[in-house]
């Protein structure tokens, strides 16, 4: 009976033992994510910055200097502004598909993903096409 019980007990201190070390590599996990997000938060960042900056000076350059050649050439202002607002629409629509691919990263996907594969949560949300595909850095 005293060994059935010192098996039992040995037992018991070896699961909580691994349930510590998987608390401990959730943890761990769960860090290195969260890095991941705020690196991808900075990036989104920095592309904000870029968009701003080149939208605006974009638009004054462009609008400058196409309304100089195209009414040298002929055009009316409403042309030559016209042609600068798409210029510029297209930088910004550009600057902003940037903006939200980075966005995307700062999800906490990868955790989910994780705890999925250990059985923990919902494996439908891995499954939609919509969650982003960790940034090219990530993936080595």
């Amino acid at each position: 009976m005293d060994e059935s019980v010192r098996r039992v007990g040995a037992a018991g201190k070896a699961s909580f033992e691994a349930a510590v070390d998987s608390g401990r590599a959730l943890r761990r996990l769960l860090i290195a994510d969260l890095a991941l997000a705020r690196s991808a938060f900075g990036r989104a960042m920095a592309w904000v910055g870029v968009a701003i900056v080149f939208g605006a000076s974009a638009w004054l350059l462009i609008m400058a200097a196409a309304i100089a050649l195209l009414q040298a050439s002929g055009w009316s202002w409403l042309a030559s502004i016209a042609l600068c607002a798409l210029l510029s629409a297209a930088v910004a629509g550009i600057a902003a598909w940037r903006v939200s691919r980075f966005f995307d990263y700062t999800g906490l996907h990868a955790t989910r993903r994780q705890l999925a594969r250990l059985g923990i949560g919902d494996e439908a949300d891995d499954s939609d096409e919509t969650s982003p595909t960790p940034p090219p850095e990530a993936r080595a």
